[in-house]
């Protein structure tokens, strides 16, 4: 099996707790059927999240995302190999963005499509350290 990271970064559609608990449990479930482990960093204005797991799989999932009319403007951000899991425990860590992350203004302006590899795994690598 070859592990993958895979970061992309979405818009909400119709944020709000009831959709934000819809997705979080669609991805639960099926991240666990399907060996995927991830985070996903989320506000009414972005969805940020890292799958981890088999390419195929986390292929899939993506695509899945992808075509989900809860998120808009789907961005796949990385897709690499990886030594290890960041969220190994976590089927999907549901993390609200932290006052660290861009503000609004940036997101608006595009700093996260803009982000660098190291800034974007700098970003899962602290709240890893975070969940532990």
């Amino acid at each position: 099996m070859s592990l993958v990271h895979l970061i992309y970064a979405s818009r909400p559609f119709g944020y709000d707790e009831l959709s934000l608990a819809g997705i979080l449990a669609s991805a639960r479930a099926n991240n666990q059927r399907d060996g995927i482990t991830g985070c996903l960093i989320c506000r009414e204005d972005l969805y940020l999240q890292q799958l981890e797991g088999d390419q195929a799989a986390v292929k899939t999932a993506y695509e899945r995302i992808a075509r989900d009319p809860r998120h808009t403007e789907v961005s796949l951000l990385l897709s690499d190999t990886a030594p290890t899991r960041l969220f190994p425990d976590w089927a999907m860590r549901h993390d609200p963005a932290k006052s660290w992350m861009w503000t609004s203004a940036a997101v608006a302006d595009g700093a996260v499509r803009r982000a660098s590899i190291a800034e974007l795994q700098a970003v899962f690598a602290r709240v890893a350290r975070e969940a532990t």
